[in-house]
């Protein structure tokens, strides 16, 4: 018989590929495209066959309910992000989906109601690769979105407000997903590790601390596009080549803090971007990341100084712009706790690390008690084709958080969050 844990990783698998991919030799699936839609519909068919009903909120997250023993009675929320990042692994984001569909599958086949309601919810934009503004989807539930990020361009060209119209939503109630306080009682979030850590002590599972805040920035430069024959060096207002020297200097400045600090340049984009023409214009994504927010902020601080100084000396424009920022989320103490008894219960020793990734979670905290649970990544590789879980480690997320559901209840009926 097949588990709980190996049919949440098969069910990922059938997701990796068309039509739940807008590629067609690899992964990806963007906020709003028809690949999004495609797994929408999906995941709210296994919802329903788990015994949820399904809805999808004004911010295009889809939503199952099992209700608790007692009819409207608040939620426990468990869920993750089933969008993706271009030519991506197939777990990061659904896994977590797909494991709290069967914990519900778990407990309706027990006869189990709870005295509170579990959602499972599939949050539709963690990954911004399609909208340089992630987290939208969950900050309208946590009551933290912004309505200027309608107006935000993505990449192919397309504003936030006209997708949500395409695709049959009202742009103007975006902000009506936010839940009502007291409605939301805790949420939880499997998520694999996307690092080395627990690969390397032999662990399935790990309980999550916090997340490290972000700050993400683009960057223009403007030089002087010219023949590449005709234009001698010394005259030269290479844009690419001060860009170059910019991606060092990320690169140098992430390297001197503590471990936890990283700094990288994920994108660039290069115009005219032809063999015999010096690059003119160049626009790239500077991201900063460390549990520390001052040691975050110093670091890009102090990057976009050293970028400035290149732009004026090489006689180019520069101009960077802050366009995210999340500060870092610690988890719930309680829940933390509650997660390490769940693992015990199951033999499976704790361990306690925090995430260097964003995840839904860290917008949720500002909202509700947030856990999360770490599950073990082959070669702590993610955002990759390459990535891969083993189906028996998913099977100990499943029973774990299963036991944190359970103590969870106890938790809720002697205690108010």
């Amino acid at each position: 018989m097949v588990s709980g844990g190996a049919r949440a990783v098969a069910r990922c698998d059938a997701l990796g590929v068309a039509p739940y991919s807008d590629m067609a030799d690899g992964l990806y699936r963007g906020w709003l495209t028809p690949a999004f839609a495609a797994a929408q519909k999906a995941v709210g068919g296994w919802m329903a066959e788990a015994g949820m009903t399904v809805r999808t909120d004004a911010a295009t997250n889809l939503v199952g309910r099992y209700e608790g023993a007692t009819p409207d009675a608040p939620a426990l929320l468990i869920g993750s992000h089933i969008d993706s990042v271009r030519d991506a692994g197939r777990y990061d984001g659904p896994l977590g989906v797909m494991l709290g569909i069967e914990c519900v599958v778990a407990l309706g086949k027990a006869g189990k109601r709870l005295p509170f309601a579990i959602e499972v919810i599939a949050f539709g934009d963690e990954e911004g690769s399609r909208f340089p503004a992630p987290m939208l989807t969950s900050r309208a539930v946590a009551g933290s979105f912004d309505p200027a990020s309608l107006a935000v361009v993505g990449l192919d060209g397309t504003i936030v407000r006209q997708a949500l119209a395409d695709n049959g939503f009202a742009p103007d109630r975006f902000g009506g997903a936010a839940r009502k306080p007291g409605s939301v009682i805790g949420y939880l979030e499997a998520h694999i590790e996307q690092g080395p850590t627990l690969e390397a002590e032999g662990l399935a599972v790990g309980i999550v601390t916090g997340i490290a805040g972000q700050l993400r920035y683009r960057v223009v430069i403007e030089g002087m596009a010219g023949h590449a024959g005709t234009t001698s060096m010394a005259l030269r207002r290479d844009a690419l080549a001060a860009a170059a020297e910019a991606v060092l200097v990320v690169e140098r400045i992430g390297g001197e803090g503590p471990a936890d600090l990283v700094a990288t340049v994920g994108r660039l984009d290069v115009t005219p971007d032809a063999v015999n023409v010096i690059p003119g214009h160049v626009d790239f994504s500077l991201d900063v990341r460390a549990l520390d927010p001052a040691v975050r902020d110093a670091a890009a601080a102090a990057i976009i100084a050293e970028l400035k100084t290149i732009g004026a000396r090489r006689g180019v424009g520069l101009v960077a712009r802050r366009v995210h920022e999340l500060p870092p989320s610690p988890c719930d103490p309680k829940l933390m706790d509650l997660l390490a008894i769940a693992m015990a219960a199951e033999n499976q020793p704790e361990r306690r690390l925090a995430s260097g990734a964003g995840h839904d979670a860290m917008v949720m905290a500002s909202f509700c008690p947030t856990a999360m649970l770490f599950i073990r990544c082959a070669g702590g590789v993610s955002h990759n084709p390459a990535e891969a879980v083993a189906p028996a480690d998913a099977e100990i997320a499943r029973r774990v958080m299963l036991g944190f559901i359970e103590r969870f209840g106890e938790t809720f009926l002697g205690e108010t969050f």
